[in-house]
């Protein structure tokens, strides 16, 4: 892990970012989704700026992107997290990496609040998000089915201390 560089995520990452997700998805504690979407569909639902890959010797350990929360103007500066390790990368400090690299260019574009959705049995993602600066907004109790089952998700948010401080 010596050599890991966080780079800007690239279209031809794809194939290994997509695994990874795949990965996540697996877990069933990392996401609703239940299928790994088309290229083209991630990449319509992510912002274009703040995707970055962790990567090792040509090897993708993880990666991290962000989402609008809303089209809405006043939300501009709000933004949703994704961030997924791959199965062998897990528990290396490859997301905090990532969340902090992510933290920095957000705020480079004026993204003042960070938010991101974890299911209450994703303690390392948990002990991650609150290892970045994030704060438990709440629980949403039973917001969504997985398998036909109702899942809280935990809310987590990070307020920028440089933008949108005024």
């Amino acid at each position: 892990m010596n050599e890991m560089t966080i780079r800007p995520m690239l279209a031809t990452d794809w194939d290994s970012v997509a695994n990874i997700y795949k990965e996540g998805i697996e877990t069933g504690v990392a996401t609703f989704e239940t299928n790994t979407p088309s290229f083209d569909a991630w990449h319509k639902a992510h912002m274009s700026t703040c995707r970055f890959v962790a990567e090792n010797k040509n090897e993708i350990l993880g990666w991290v992107a962000l989402s609008p929360v809303s089209n809405r103007c006043v939300y501009g500066g709000v933004a949703e997290i994704s961030v997924y390790i791959s199965a062998s990368s897990r528990g290396k400090g490859v997301g905090k990496l990532l969340l902090e690299h992510v933290i920095r260019a957000s705020e480079k574009e004026g993204i003042w609040t960070l938010q991101s959705g974890v299911f209450p049995t994703n303690h390392g993602s948990i002990k991650l998000h609150k290892s970045a600066g994030f704060r438990m907004i709440g629980t949403r109790e039973r917001v969504g089915k997985l398998h036909g089952k109702w899942i809280d998700n935990i809310l987590f948010e990070r307020r920028s201390k440089i933008v949108g401080v005024d």
